[in-house]
């Protein structure tokens, strides 16, 4: 099997007809609004009568979807599902399995522009992050079906004479993953299918917030033809199931994506061994970050304005590698400030069934925690622009730039997984690292600047897994830019990178004497 690999293109919305196009697909999913979503199980759908509500972030009187809420009970059910149909699924063969990815692929670009649409709908998503987010699912589903081809044949090993040795893969059983609702497709998508074409089978349990997309996943794996019981679909309350899930003795791996606090809990309980487990189970975890952009004064200030404010309020701020902290240079502090406020002006906020610049936060409870921390921000340091809420209609925070603050202010250390970025100072280029590595976080940086030894030094001595010279933050492609943070933005098990499906397998040897 060839297949020439490139990434998926979004949408060109300066076109009139791809426009008009976009519209027809909002409308058509808008008519399909408030729909019952089941749990999938062996196949079956199953309607609960105990349901949960998604609904609209940008207008809070709009369902997405009734939700059937699992009960353990049902993850028993699910498991037992998942462990039969590994029986099977193990033994296809790595070609198999990858080239039903790329079927599913295939389906998911016939699909895209609905899937994008239920995503402007169900979680806030501008059209160019809702497009970008159902492309880089495609790119993160063909890039594990191309790794999966590189690993069939596991890896050379030495031979001695009178002996043959050999060195390969195997899947190593059922397990569950967690996805978040800020990359409702592309991430689910990807943690769920990369242990699939490894040979494992999974528990899906889908962010409370962004449910219905992921049920377009499942709709898509079984027009593909996925065998039944290989992927489960398990929505519901994580307070009754989501410790049940990880503390299972049929888990072998969690794969999380999201807040620091849950994902250390899962490592925590995952550690446990459970009466009758026998295997360490394996914890998959990027938890956020408090990501910096880093501006020398030898720079493009224009681009140093523009990387800051792209990143920092591109969906809302609601990307773990959002920009939140911008650390300036003393000598360009104030013209790189100035530049950013403008830019930021530009922005437009709305119901991002308009095509707006940036929509709604995701839920109440993060309008409330963001609206505090702009509160706590604007006593730490001064309100350039923005602060403003308003949670009438839905929850709508303005894009806030926060001037004058140290690093050790509270909002400059804390995740704040919003529209929120504050400025702060400093003398020369090391003290600009060192404020930068002041967090307990390490996912993404950027660093602005012209001068060659200081990059040199930044990629030494900036501690994240993902650092970008004249750019933003945000915005990593897959296979090209692998993603993962070090200290506790996670297990820095990097997706999309030529190791993420060493995650789901078991390296085995075999030697036989002639």
């Amino acid at each position: 099997m060839v297949v020439n690999y490139q990434n998926e293109p979004g949408i060109d919305f300066t076109d009139s007809k791809n426009v008009e196009s976009f519209k027809e697909a909002l409308k058509k999913v808008k008519g399909e609004l408030n729909k019952k979503v089941p749990l999938v199980i062996n196949g079956e759908e199953i309607f609960t009568k105990d349901t949960y509500q998604s609904i609209n972030p940008a207008n809070t009187t709009e369902v997405i979807a009734e939700v059937s809420k699992a009960t353990q009970a049902d993850v028993d059910k699910a498991f037992e599902s998942a462990n039969e149909a590994y029986k099977s699924w193990k033994k296809w063969s790595h070609k198999d399995r990858a080239e039903f990815l790329l079927r599913v692929s295939a389906i998911i670009r016939r699909r895209k522009e609905e899937i994008s649409a239920v995503m402007v709908y169900e979680a806030g998503k501008p059209w160019d992050e809702a497009v970008g987010d159902a492309a880089e699912g495609i790119d993160f589903i063909e890039y594990y079906a191309r790794s999966m081809m590189e690993l069939a044949d596991g890896k050379p090993t030495l031979d001695r004479e009178g002996e043959h040795n050999k060195y390969f893969y195997k899947p190593i059983g059922t397990g569950v993953t967690i996805p978040p609702w800020n990359f409702p497709f592309a991430i689910m998508a990807g943690t769920t299918l990369a242990p699939v074409v490894a040979g494992n089978t999974v528990l899906l349990k889908p962010a409370e917030d962004t449910p219905l997309t992921a049920y377009k996943l499942i709709e898509i794996l079984e027009e593909a033809g996925l065998p039944k019981g290989v992927v489960n679909f398990v929505p519901g309350d994580p307070k009754e199931i989501g410790d049940y899930l990880v503390d299972s003795v049929h888990t072998h791996f969690v794969t999380f994506t999201g807040s620091l606090a849950t994902g250390t809990r899962i490592f925590e309980r995952a550690a446990k061994v459970q009466k009758g487990q026998q295997f360490l189970k394996r914890v998959i975890a990027e938890m956020g970050g408090k990501d910096a952009i880093v501006v020398d004064k030898d720079s493009d200030t224009d681009l140093a304005a523009e990387s800051i404010v792209t990143s920092a309020f591109g969906f809302s701020g609601q990307k773990c590698s959002a920009c939140s902290r911008a650390i300036v240079h003393k000598d360009v502090y104030d013209e790189v400030l100035k530049k950013s406020v403008e830019l930021t002006k530009n922005l437009t906020l709305g119901n991002t069934e308009n095509n707006t610049n940036m929509g709604p936060v995701i839920n109440k409870k993060q309008f409330d925690k963001i609206k505090n921390y702009i509160e706590i921000g604007s006593k730490e340091g001064k309100l350039e622009f923005g602060g403003g809420t308003d949670g009438t209609t839905g929850y709508f925070i303005e894009p806030t730039i926060i001037s004058d603050l140290k690093s050790n202010d509270q909002i400059m250390q804390e995740e704040i997984f919003g529209p929120v970025v504050g400025f702060v100072k400093g003398n020369d280029f090391e003290e600009l690292l060192e404020i930068a590595n002041d967090t307990d976080y390490g996912l993404t940086g950027a660093v602005i600047t012209n001068n060659r030894e200081n990059w040199i030094h930044a990629v030494e001595e900036y501690d994240v897994g993902n650092l970008y010279l004249n750019r933003g933050c945000t915005a990593a492609v897959v296979g090209y830019h692998p993603f993962g943070g070090f200290k506790m933005s996670g297990t820095d098990a990097k997706t999309g990178s030529p190791d993420y499906l060493l995650n789901f397998l078991e390296q085995k040897v075999v030697s036989e004497m002639f």
